[in-house]
C-alpha cells in the first residue's frame, strides 16, 4: 500500500512508514552493532561528565551555594519530562538524526531542518566546551605534578599571559573523531571501557568524601535564594541531556525498538543519583565560598589532606570527560549524517566508509571545526553556543509526540511516554521556562544561525530534499489524514 506524504511546501513530512522501512541506497547504510548497556554507557558518558567534574564547583561556588543539589534536582525533572518523551520516539522511529528526524516526520520539513541546523552548532559546541574543560584539569595536574608547558600552547588567546591556543583541548578533539572512524564496535567498547572507568572514579569520590562532610558547611543552604537554585539550574541543565545526543545511534542499536527507550531512562537515572550525592559530598567538604570553580573536587579533597587522591580524580576527570565529547561527537556527525542522507545538506557528506560503514567525512570535519572553536575560543564565549538549541529541540520532540499519539494512536509504540498530555507538556514548559534565563548574547548567536540556515534551506535544501524528488515525480501527494485513528 502506497504511503502518503503528509502535509505539503515547507511543512511535508517524511512518513513513519519509509523511516521504518530502512533506509540507506546510495548513501550507505550503519550498521547495528550496539547492545543496551552499550546504549547506556553511551547515555551516561554524555551525561556525567562536566556537570559533576565542573559545573557542579561553579554553580556552588557562585550561583546557588549548597543548593546546587536543588539545582540539580530542577534540572533532573525538567530533563526527565522530556527524556520519556525521547524514549517514546526511539522506540517507534529507531532511526538515526534524534529531535531532527522525529522533529521531520511530525512537524514537517521547516521544523525538522532548523532543529537539525541547531544540533550541528550545539553539539559541535559542547564537544569544544567539554575538551576546554578537561584542559583545565591537565593543567591543574601538571601544575600540581611540578611540571610546566610553554604559556603559549595552554590557553585561548585572551585567557592568560602569553596564551595563543589551547592545544590539548584541540587535539583531543581530532583525537575523538580519529576513534569514531574506527567503526562503531571499536569506539563504543572504548567508551564502556572508559564510563566504567568514570563511574567508579565518582562512586570512589562519594565514598570517601562522606567520611570529610561537616554539615556546618551546608548553612547558609540557600545563600542566594531560592532563586539561585532555579538560576542554577538553568547552568547544570547542560549536564543532564547527553541521553538526546545518545538517541542519535538508534540506527546502530541492535534491538533498538526496545533497547533505547530503556538505555535512555537507565542512563538518566544512573547520572541523577550520581549527580545528588556528589553534589552532597562536595558543598559538605568545602564551604561553599571556598570551592574552586574549575577544579572542585581535586581541590576539595586537596584542602583535607588527601593530595593523592586529589590528583587521581583529576586524572578521573580528564579520562572520564573524553566520554562526554564521545557521545556529543556521535551526535552532531549521526544528525549531519541523516540531514544529508534526506538531501537537505550535499549527499556527498552522507557517504559511509565502506568497510567500517561510519560517517568518515562528517566525522572528520566535526573534528576539525570543534579543534578550532576549542583552542581558540575562551570557555565561556563557546559555552554560550550551547543550551538554547538543545532546549528548542526538547520543545519540539515533546510537542511532536503529543500531536503524534493523537495522530496516529494506531503505531506500534514499545514505550508510552506516561502521564500524557501532562509529562511532555512540562518539558515544554520547563524548556521555555529554562531559555528565558539565557544571556541577549545567546540570543543573538542563535538567531544569526538561525538566518544563515534559512538562506541555506530555501537556496539549497528545499530543492534537494528527498521529499521534494518524491513528490515531483509523483505529483503532489495528499496531505496524511490527521484524525484519530483505532489503537491496535
Amino acid at each position: 500500500m502506497a504511503v502518503t506524504r503528509g502535509g505539503s511546501g515547507v511543512f511535508r513530512r517524511k512518513p513513519i512508514e519509509d523511516i521504518e522501512e530502512g533506509e540507506g541506497g546510495q548513501a550507505g547504510r550503519l550498521t547495528r552493532v550496539l547492545g543496551l548497556w552499550q546504549l547506556t554507557a553511551i547515555g551516561v558518558g554524555g551525561i556525567i561528565g562536566a556537570g559533576i567534574f565542573t559545573l557542579a564547583g561553579t554553580v556552588a561556588n557562585g550561583v546557588a551555594g549548597p543548593a546546587v543539589v536543588v539545582s540539580f534536582l530542577i534540572a533532573g525533572v525538567a530533563s526527565a519530562a522530556a527524556a520519556l518523551s525521547y524514549a517514546e520516539f526511539a522506540g517507534l522511529i529507531p532511526k538515526a538524526g534524534s529531535a531532527y528526524t522525529y522533529g521531520y516526520a511530525v512537524l514537517g520539513e521547516l521544523v525538522g531542518w532548523f532543529i537539525g541546523w541547531d544540533l550541528l552548532l550545539e553539539y559541535t559546541a559542547i564537544v569544544a566546551v567539554v575538551a576546554i574543560g578537561i584542559s583545565g584539569y591537565f593543567s591543574f595536574l601538571l601544575t600540581d605534578l611540578g611540571l610546566q608547558l610553554p604559556a603559549w600552547m595552554l590557553g585561548a588567546p585572551g585567557t592568560g599571559a602569553g596564551h595563543r591556543v589551547d592545544l590539548f583541548a584541540a587535539v583531543l578533539c581530532l583525537l575523538i573523531a580519529g576513534l569514531l572512524n574506527l567503526g562503531m564496535r571499536s569506539a563504543a567498547r572504548f567508551e564502556m571501557a572508559v564510563v566504567i572507568l568514570k563511574v567508579a572514579v565518582v562512586v570512589v569520590v562519594i565514598a570517601v568524601g562522606a567520611f570529610y562532610v561537616r554539615s556546618a558547611n551546608y548553612t547558609p543552604f540557600f545563600p542566594y535564594g531560592i532563586g539561585g537554585a532555579f538560576t542554577g539550574a538553568a547552568t547544570v541543565f547542560f549536564a543532564v541531556f547527553g541521553y538526546d545526543a545518545m538517541s542519535t545511534a538508534a540506527e546502530e542499536s541492535k534491538d533498538a525498538r526496545r533497547h533505547m527507550p530503556r538505555a535512555i531512562v537507565y542512563s538518566l537515572a544512573i547520572s541523577m543519583v550520581l549527580y545528588v550525592l556528589a553534589c552532597l559530598v562536595l558543598t559538605g567538604m568545602q564551604k561553599y565560598t571556598e570551592i574552586d570553580p574549575e577544579s572542585g573536587f581535586s581541590t576539595a579533597f586537596q584542602s583535607v589532606g588527601l593530595r593523592v587522591l586529589a590528583d587521581l580524580i583529576a586524572v578521573g576527570a580528564i579520562i572520564g570527560i573524553l566520554t562526554v565529547m564521545f557521545t556529543f561527537m556521535l551526535g552532531v556527525t549521526r544528525v549531519w549524517f541523516s540531514m544529508s542522507r534526506d538531501g537537505l545538506l550535499p549527499k556527498w557528506f552522507a557517504k559511509t566508509h565502506p568497510t567500517r560503514h561510519v560517517p568518515t567525512r562528517v566525522t572528520w570535519i566535526a573534528g576539525i571545526i570543534s579543534a578550532i572553536i576549542a583552542g581558540f575560543l575562551p570557555i565561556a564565549e563557546a559555552a554560550e553556543l550551547t543550551n538554547i538549541g538543545i532546549l528548542l529541540a526538547f520543545v519540539v520532540v515533546c510537542a511532536a509526540v503529543i500531536m503524534l499519539r493523537r495522530r496516529r494512536p494506531d503505531l506500534p509504540r514499545t514505550f508510552r511516554c506516561p502521564g500524557m498530555p501532562v509529562v511532555p507538556a512540562v518539558g515544554i514548559l520547563f524548556s521555555i521556562w529554562l531559555i528565558t534565563f539565557l544571556q541577549w548574547q545567546t540570543w543573538v548567536r542563535f538567531l544569526a544561525w538561525f538566518l544563515i540556515g534559512l538562506v541555506v534551506y530555501f537556496a539549497y535544501s528545499y530543492r534537494h530534499s528527498a521529499l521534494a524528488g518524491s513528490s515531483s515525480s509523483r505529483g503532489t501527494a495528499p496531505p496524511e489524514d490527521d484524525a484519530p485513528r483505532n489503537v491496535r
